[in-house]
């Protein structure tokens, strides 16, 4: 089955899919989530958007509740469903990289377990890949449901970062999806620290953008609370950018032109005022002043040379402590059927 893109000649092979879902304590929502996944794999299949051998990974990233079981058993109940557990906890974004990891289809979605980013719009995703595009980015085109500190503090950390000079699609959190060169290309980047949002952005293939609205959350809770929202940002920031060590120096020279100020201030009082008294003060604001900033600035070194540390050691990002997948042929990639047509 071929799909002809209207903007080229050149046939566009109907994909096998691959739905990658990260699992963090998720055992309230995941039977639901499973179901409807399920449920818009055959959608997909009968509206012949995908083709059969299509599959939904799930990888639990060291749950403390029933997570794993439950993915136990719905992976022995269903051919295509596999399910794999990281040896401990290592983060959404070392889950959701494992996940990718795995796959061998030539079309794979990323989508949170509590299914906020509806399922229903990953038809509008394979349409866009079908039309050409390597990458398709899930874009919520409201905050309606946040409240007014998330909604507030998310978009400010979006326009921050594009001041900062980090590519990144604005309100674009995880849900796209990636053509099979773009997860092998996305694969090559060796960074400890992972930060998907900008590394996707930097391998460049022809990419698009699908406009959503996000459901409310059903169950369970959110596992990005402030404290790893802000962690993330962070993250974000010195993955991406050399900004703050460049406010760094900034910083130092504008300090400096006051100090210099402050202390011809000083001076031309002892010499020119007869009521020249030593004040508490003169000495202690301009002490207090530089070494704050002495310790900000070295916060900031020391974050950045932490990073450096971690990616040195090139520990590895995850390990797997079990696979769970009824045994299947394995999928073609879109390189072997073409050579197979060639020849």
């Amino acid at each position: 089955m071929r799909h002809i893109d209207s903007n080229s000649t050149a046939p566009v092979a109907i994909p096998s899919l691959a739905i990658v879902v990260p699992c963090y304590n998720e055992e309230a929502v995941l039977e639901s989530t499973c179901a409807e996944l399920l449920a818009t794999l055959d959608g997909l299949l009968a509206s012949g958007r995908i083709r059969a051998e299509s599959r939904i990974y799930f990888v639990d990233d060291g749950s403390r509740d029933g997570t794993w079981p439950m993915l136990q058993q719905m992976a022995s109940n269903d051919e295509r469903i596999v399910a794999l557990a990281l040896s401990c906890n290592r983060g959404h974004q070392n889950a959701l990289y494992a996940g990718l990891a795995q796959t061998v289809e030539e079309a794979v979605v990323s989508i949170d377990a509590d299914l906020q980013d509806g399922p229903e719009h990953i038809a509008s995703m394979l349409d866009a890949y079908l039309a050409g595009n390597e990458v398709v980015f899930g874009v919520r085109k409201e905050r309606d449901s946040d409240t007014f500190f998330k909604r507030l503090s998310a978009e400010g950390y979006y326009r921050l970062m594009q001041r900062l000079g980090v590519d990144l699609v604005f309100n674009h959190a995880d849900f796209r999806l990636l053509s099979r060169r773009a997860v092998n290309t996305l694969l090559e980047y060796p960074e400890t620290n992972l930060f998907l949002r900008g590394m996707v952005r930097e391998i460049g293939f022809r990419s698009t953008t699908v406009e959503y609205a996000r459901r409310p959350r059903l169950a369970g809770e959110s596992k990005y609370p402030l404290r790893r929202m802000l962690s993330l940002a962070w993250k974000g920031v010195t993955a991406f950018s050399i900004a703050p060590l460049r406010a760094i120096t900034l910083m130092g020279l504008i300090t400096g032109a006051l100090s210099l100020v402050l202390i011809g201030w000083v001076l031309s009082v002892k010499l020119f005022s007869g009521s020249a008294v030593p004040g508490w003060a003169s000495i202690m604001v301009p002490v207090l002043f530089i070494g704050s900033v002495q310790l900000l600035c070295l916060g900031v070194i020391g974050e950045y040379l932490g990073k450096i540390y971690e990616e040195v050691k090139r520990r590895p990002r995850y390990h797997l402590r079990e696979v769970v997948a009824e045994q299947r042929t394995p999928v073609t990639t879109r390189a072997e059927t073409r050579a197979e047509r060639s020849g």
